[in-house]
């Protein structure tokens, strides 16, 4: 379950990536703009606010988060699972925020989102690549270890690709493409900073299945070691962030 209090600790941090990715979307006057995974939709807002005039749809598979959406306007939201949602209509853009992660079977769902665009119509997506990064690789050891019998299962390799392997793929299917990556160097306030950020993504399947108990036990686990990983400096706890980025246009 999604916790959006949790997840919208570092909404700063969060939304850059977001606007990086949407900068680089040349459309000019769309009719008709989706978000695809849109949590709480303060930034699908920020889609209306940069096409006036377009028609634009968010959605989730999230109640929790598409409750608090800003519902009205030109603007609407709905609860809908990215693995099954089928516009009504050909789609002028189509944005994915930190979402395809999730999805193992992105990479067959990208075909179908391009034919869901008008021509010359744009899909632009982002998400992290940083799962490599300690804040990763160490959760998963303590899966693998200290928690195997609850958690082993679990740990999955990499869920996303490097930049060239979107734009291989996208080319192949005729669009022109602009894939790159960044890395980020996220400064974080407070004690245990990257466990609270974490706490509200990598985290969610481990926490959903645990009991309070021994979720508690996992995030001192956790803690221990993102401490050392990440040490806290006199203006706070650096957090390398990569992200990858891909605009298509069909």
């Amino acid at each position: 379950m999604w916790d959006p209090l949790v997840y919208g600790r570092y909404a700063d941090e969060r939304s850059r990536p977001f606007f990086d990715l949407v900068s680089r979307i040349a459309a000019e006057s769309p009719g008709h703009v989706v978000d695809a995974g849109c949590g709480t939709g303060e930034l699908t807002a920020e889609l209306a606010r940069r096409w006036p005039g377009a028609r634009v749809h968010g959605f989730d598979s999230s109640p929790a988060m598409i409750e608090k959406a800003p519902a009205g306007g030109s603007l609407s939201f709905s609860v809908d699972d990215v693995t099954r949602w089928r516009p009504e209509r050909p789609v002028d853009v189509i944005v994915s925020n930190a979402v395809l992660q999730w999805v193992p079977e992105h990479r067959e769902l990208l075909p179908r989102w391009v034919e869901a665009l008008n021509p010359g119509g744009w899909l632009a997506f982002q998400v992290p690549g940083n799962f490599d990064a300690p804040s990763h690789a160490l959760v998963r050891e303590l899966c693998r270890t200290t928690w195997r019998d609850r958690l082993g299962d679990l740990v999955r390799p990499s869920p996303v690709d490097d930049p060239a392997a979107y734009l291989d793929l996208l080319t192949g299917l005729g669009c022109r493409v602009d894939a790159w990556e960044t890395t980020y160097l996220h400064v974080l306030p407070g004690d245990d900073a990257v466990l609270a950020w974490i706490t509200g993504t990598a985290l969610r399947p481990m926490l959903d299945r645990l009991h309070p108990a021994e979720a508690t036990a996992f995030l001192a686990d956790c803690a221990a070691l993102l401490r050392d990983a990440y040490p806290r400096e006199p203006y706070g706890t650096v957090f390398p962030f990569r992200r990858i980025f891909t605009v298509a246009q069909r």
